[in-house]
């Protein structure tokens, strides 16, 4: 339904004249796959979003959810991009409980932010989380994402680490599920049920973390090896120890080389393992030095161990990759595979096969530890019809091995041709009843998540 001069009156009223943009010029940074919405609102508090959707609902407005846009190219095209509800306001942190280590935000505020708030508490604290473009990406958009960093192998992601929200639904009531205390419960989960649902269930307002403290050392291993299968033996041998690293990453040459424009990279080898270790110095430092030893016994050519600024350094060139990629083309493909842990050599060797026949350079950095796949390439290298082929043989192989392929961001020409959340499971019918449950009216982000839902 279109936005009428009296719902724009009553949005004024709700959030005040300066929280509304309703100019066209003004309105165009906030399109989402070409399509722009007719207003943007930016609530200031849950009373107020709670307010708008409740209004617009009765209209059957769509509403599409925006923190600071970071993750706005994931997903399906938009059904419908009536009104942008602007989260930034939202930006308050309402209860930081560091002696029984939780936190309490608001969904605008980004992840940065509260990293900075959270070092200066006693001794120093931080959520572990460092998903891609952490210093603008709000703690909403990460979870309404599911977005997860090179870290994850080590502390997981925001569902194992959030223990209770409010969000608003699609008739504008505030639901408030879990708190700072874990309880069991029967029935649907709220949280994880809205974690990774893209916005399409109910609009996260607030949010209730676990904390760590911060670690006492932090330290990258890279070591570079002539093949894939001594990478692979490499990466194993760790993965069945003792160790306990926090990240375990492999890097092709394409992605070593272009990492190695503005971070410390050892020479030569066509893959690199980036290992990261965090917690007491003695333990760090005992782990890279049996590290170093595995890596020599299966082959390392050279071994590097960064510290201090050199380590952060290289955790955000590889964590915020795609940045990089972005100021070659910025109409890069980047997608996203997810399979078993023990299958990811086969599915790098055979992605990187697929990429040469088709004389393409492609970037890969997979989450050896578990068993996801990313893979970067130049939109401006082929034109929409190959692009979108060369996609769908990435996903076919992906399935070849047990898992699935998403596109997490493409030109508007190619996600036109292709699903963006790859092959169709028995789960999607699911997903659908709930949808329906939920959000019958289809105002929030109809579209873009899950087979169209």
């Amino acid at each position: 339904m279109p936005v009428t001069p009296n719902v724009v009156s009553k949005l004024r009223e709700i959030v005040g004249e300066a929280n509304v943009i309703n100019n066209g010029d003004q309105l165009k940074a906030y399109a989402v796959d070409g399509k722009v919405p007719a207003i943007a609102v930016s609530p200031g508090t849950i009373e107020e979003v709670s307010k708008i959707v409740a209004c617009v609902s009765q209209e059957r407005i769509g509403i599409i959810p925006r923190g600071n846009g970071t993750k706005m190219g994931l997903g399906g095209i938009p059904e419908k991009a009536d009104l942008t509800l602007l989260t930034g306001r939202l930006n308050r942190i309402t209860d930081c409980d560091c002696d029984n280590l939780t936190l309490s935000v608001e969904s605008g505020i980004t992840l940065n932010e509260v990293q900075k708030r959270l070092a200066k508490e006693g001794k120093g604290y931080f959520l572990p989380l460092d998903p891609p473009f952490t210093e603008k990406a709000t703690l909403g958009g990460i979870i309404a994402t599911n977005s997860s960093g090179p870290k994850r192998f080590g502390y997981g992601t925001g569902r194992d680490m959030i223990t209770g929200m409010k969000a608003v639904f699609p008739n504008g009531e505030v639901v408030v599920s879990g708190g700072k205390t874990v309880k069991n419960v029967s029935g649907y989960d709220m949280c994880k049920l809205l974690i990774g649902s893209m916005g399409t269930l109910g609009i996260i307002s607030e949010l209730i973390f676990n904390l760590r403290p911060l670690p006492e050392k932090e330290r990258t291993l890279l070591l570079s090896f002539t093949t894939l299968e001594e990478t692979g033996r490499f990466i194993h041998e760790v993965l069945h120890s003792q160790l306990l690293p926090v990240a375990i990453e492999t890097l092709n040459a394409t992605a070593a080389k272009r990492m190695a424009s503005s971070v410390a990279i050892p020479p030569g080898g066509n893959y690199l393992a980036a290992i990261g270790l965090e917690g007491v110095s003695e333990s760090v430092e005992r782990q890279v030095a049996e590290m170093s030893n595995i890596g020599k016994k299966h082959g390392a050519l050279e071994a590097l161990n960064l510290n201090s600024d050199k380590n952060r350094a290289f955790w955000v060139r590889l964590r915020d990759f795609g940045q990089g990629m972005k100021k070659e083309d910025p109409n890069y493909i980047s997608l996203k595979a997810n399979f078993l842990v023990s299958k990811w050599t086969q599915v790098l060797k055979g992605f990187e096969e697929i990429a040469r026949g088709a004389g393409l350079d492609c970037s890969f950095i997979c989450h050896a530890g578990n068993g996801v796949l990313y893979s970067y390439l130049r939109a401006d290298k082929g034109n929409p019809a190959s692009l979108s082929r060369l996609v769908e043989t990435f996903a076919s192989e992906t399935v070849r091995n047990e898992g699935n392929l998403v596109v997490e961001s493409s030109p508007l020409d190619v996600k036109e041709r292709i699903d963006v959340w790859g092959s169709s499971r028995t789960d999607r019918q699911i997903m659908r009843r709930i949808k329906e449950e939920i959000d019958s009216a289809r105002i929030l982000n109809p579209g873009r998540f899950v087979g169209g839902i």
